[in-house]
């Protein structure tokens, strides 16, 4: 989570350097450029920006239930004049892309600026999509910065480049980007007049005849923005010191910074504003060096536009399609067009240190374990999962889920896996697993699909008030707002209730007590109609949740059953396994463990499935007395 603090009028008037991280760099910038209205939906590595923006005065801020009422809240705030903000991940814009197409069609008023994080290397998202796309699709302009000082001037200057050109734009950051931390030179808010809201429905009711009419002003739009780029202060040339000009680069964002790292002398053309292309000038960086590179991540959009420009290049046909062009890959993959030495080029592809392997788990005693421990109980059933902390329920040692896709998949996957079951799965039970964040996101719709199109599926709605995976941020579902001030609280039984679930169908269960919550899922998923079952047990890492008095093991009587391991409770640690033949010739495996009684909150799901009763509170075990105390 973000570490920006409130500042104080006092400290904003002294204030001229700071340590900031790209993410909170942009939020500086968002607040001096005057914008009244910021919205997002969290969403790694983009979510530490409206924390951060949160935190300053005289805007607006909040979290919105997706990306595309996000964007959508910013265009309204842009319609009556204002500045306006949002920000998201790579694949919630795919959420938002059906108002952004439109936007770009209409263009705006106050200034409009959509920050999108690329995960550049997968490091907590479903796919690795290249954001830059979009400019492209949308005909809309692009900036990249390469550090955290860009990332703030950046947004300065796409606030004025909005403005200037009527469009929204599209600020691209990269994970690289938005958590690296540095030393900024900032400036102090200035504050922007909202022209108010102007009624022109031929601009602003797009309906076809009037979307038809904007869209030879999109393409004017697109030359006057060709034309802008090539002059450009964003887009620099760095001619390099030194040798022969064989080999030059074509770059932009954090790449840029591994080429600079990598060929500290080598001529770089670095495209700040990388969308659309300044071609002229691009022809004739070309023209001064033997070999052009394109280090581009993730996808060949620059290689591909400059090869139909007719500029010979390389790029894709020697560097991966996927993850960071770090130095480690971008010395050896060029070596022949560089000249390194064969030695240099060994270094670099010798192997990391092995790092300890640490698989992604769930939180000691998160309400989500006995879930898990639970399904993984079940027999002949598919479990169609969502996105959030329990996608980790695929995982060891519960291994209970069987798909995830995106935000909200699980009810429509759900109900698919109803509708197009064979022979082979007739009698296979169908359960979805959400979380209440994301089926406020994007669920809600899927279960009233479920409803209408009377499927037999069974919906585990784990309601843990927080958005978990990216922080634990307050949502619609816990009643508080992103200042924490008290807020509408969604009801969620009233809500699925209001979506047609019957009501005898519609069950809440405590997700710590593991024998009601065995029966219930047995019970639904045997009746052929749509069930909802809700968790009420909040994520441990919020102030909603209340520690407990913690357990321990008592080493005499634990037999090594191992039950309390497929709970999956990372306070639970295994110390010593064994392997012992049974009477009847069946080897067993057993595991001996005992709890970090200073991690465990005494949240009992351990104690429920030990068959010994060899796991007790604590403070009810004597503590040993050393012997030279007795």
């Amino acid at each position: 989570m973000s570490t920006a603090q409130p500042i104080s009028s006092t400290e904003q008037k002294a204030a001229t350097r700071l340590l900031m991280s790209g993410n909170e760099a942009v939020a500086r910038a968002v607040w001096e450029a005057g914008v009244r209205v910021a919205a997002a939906y969290p969403g790694t590595p983009s979510t530490e920006i409206l924390e951060a923006i949160a935190t300053y005065p005289d805007l607006y801020a909040e979290w919105a239930v997706n990306e595309k009422t996000s964007l959508e809240i910013a265009l309204g705030a842009s319609m009556a004049g204002s500045r306006s903000f949002c920000a998201m991940k790579h694949v919630g814009l795919n959420v938002a892309s059906d108002a952004l197409m439109t936007i770009a069609l209409t263009g705006v008023e106050g200034g409009l600026v959509v920050a999108v994080a690329d995960d550049v290397g997968l490091s907590s998202s479903q796919n690795e999509q290249d954001s830059r796309f979009w400019g492209r699709f949308a005909h809309l302009p692009v900036l990249e910065p390469a550090d955290s000082q860009e990332a703030y001037a950046y947004t300065l200057a796409a606030f004025e480049l909005s403005e200037r050109f009527k469009a929204p734009v599209i600020l691209r950051l990269t994970t690289r980007i938005c958590h690296v931390k540095a030393m900024l030179t900032v400036g102090e808010r200035i504050p922007h007049t909202a022209a108010g809201f102007k009624k022109d429905p031929a601009r602003w009711v797009m309906v076809p005849g009037n979307a038809g009419r904007r869209i030879p002003l999109v393409f004017e739009r697109d030359a006057a923005l060709r034309a802008e780029t090539e002059i450009s202060p964003l887009n620099t040339v760095e001619a390099g010191e030194g040798g022969p000009r064989r080999v030059g680069f074509v770059t932009s964002g954090p790449a840029y910074m591994h080429v600079r790292e990598t060929f500290p002398d080598a001529p770089v053309f670095k495209l700040g504003f990388s969308h659309p292309l300044p071609f002229s000038a691009l022809r004739a960086f070309a023209a001064t060096v033997e070999h052009l590179v394109v280090v581009e991540e993730v996808e060949p959009l620059i290689e591909t536009e400059l090869r139909a420009q007719g500029i010979a290049v390389h790029g894709k046909d020697l560097l991966p399609r996927q993850g960071e062009l770090a130095p480690h890959v971008l010395r050896p993959a060029l070596a022949a067009l560089t000249g390194a030495s064969a030695e240099t080029v060994e270094k670099e592809r010798a192997a990391p240190l092995p790092v300890f392997p640490r698989p992604p788990t769930m939180c000691v005693a998160c309400p989500h374990l006995g879930v898990y421990y639970t399904l993984s109980q079940m027999r002949n059933v598919v479990i169609s999962g969502d996105i959030g902390c329990y996608t980790l329920g695929f995982g060891h040692p519960w291994n209970a889920l069987d798909t995830c896709i995106s935000m909200g998949a699980s009810m429509g996957m759900a109900l698919g896996l109803d509708k197009g079951r064979g022979e082979a799965d007739k009698d296979r039970k169908v359960v979805a697993v959400i979380g209440d964040s994301t089926f406020l996101h994007m669920g809600m719709q899927g279960l009233l699909d479920i409803v209408y199109n009377k499927g037999n599926v069974t919906v585990l709605l784990l309601d843990n008030r927080a958005v978990g995976m990216t922080g634990g941020q307050n949502n619609p579902g816990n009643g508080r707002d992103i200042h924490d001030r008290e807020a509408p609280r969604v009801d969620f039984v009233a809500l699925v209730k209001a979506l047609g679930v019957r009501e005898e169908r519609v069950r809440v269960v405590d997700p710590y007590e593991l024998p009601t919550l065995f029966k219930t899922l047995r019970e639904e998923t045997k009746i052929p109609e749509p069930s909802v079952i809700i968790t009420d047990q909040p994520c441990v890492l919020i102030k909603d949740y209340h520690k407990l008095a913690p357990y321990t093991v008592l080493d005499e009587q634990c037999t090594g059953c191992g039950n309390c391991v497929d709970v999956g409770c990372p306070a639970i640690h295994v110390t010593r396994r064994d392997r012992v033949v049974k009477a009847s010739g069946k080897e067993v495996d057993l595991a001996f463990v005992r709890i970090e009684t200073a991690a465990c909150t005494g949240c009992g799901l351990c104690v429920q499935p030990c068959a010994p009763d060899a796991i007790v509170h604590a403070h009810k075990v004597k503590p040993l007395i050393p012997m030279h105390k007795q």
